[in-house]
């Protein structure tokens, strides 16, 4: 593994399409910069929490939930695998229940990431949305460089030409 400026990155996966293009823009960069990559999803227990407290979420439905919410997580993280795989680049799959900014910062720490990459932020319209908005919140308390990856046409057009 070459000493650059980035060693070891952490791409955050959260089924969303942005966080796919943060995927694949980790994949050109670990495969050009020699980077070991690493990709996380976080299976949110809070918001899970939050709906039983509410009570809109019985005790069995929130287990056939959590099963559901599994599901994803290795969906998401297989295909990751797949985009890694299909450009010769490996990859290390980490999958974590609990607060998402909080299970991000404890990733980071302990694999000792240099950079997180996450997919373009939502919009925000309001407050409360700011607070909750897990990626922004881990933006804001982890201790390495952050690249947040815009332009999917862009990305794409990249990850394609890698050979």
């Amino acid at each position: 593994m070459k000493q650059g400026p980035v060693n070891k990155m952490l791409v955050y996966i959260d089924g969303s399409e942005e966080s796919i293009t943060a995927a694949e823009y980790s994949v050109v960069l670990s495969k050009k910069m020699g980077a070991e990559l690493y990709a996380i999803y976080v299976i949110n227990t809070r918001a899970l929490d939050d709906l039983v407290k509410s009570r809109i979420f019985l005790q069995i439905e929130e287990e056939e939930y959590k099963r559901d919410l599994e599901s994803d997580a290795d969906r998401y993280l297989n295909h990751v695998k797949e985009l890694a795989t299909k450009k010769g680049v490996a990859i290390n799959l980490i999958k974590k229940s609990g607060n998402v900014h909080a299970e991000l910062k404890k990733s980071v720490q302990e694999n000792d990431i240099d950079l997180l990459v996450l997919g373009e932020l939502a919009h925000v319209r309001s407050r409360r949305d700011e607070f909750y908005n897990e990626a922004e919140r881990a933006m804001r308390i982890v201790d390495c460089s952050v690249m947040i990856v815009k332009d999917e046409e862009k990305v794409w057009e990249l990850y394609e030409a890698l050979e």
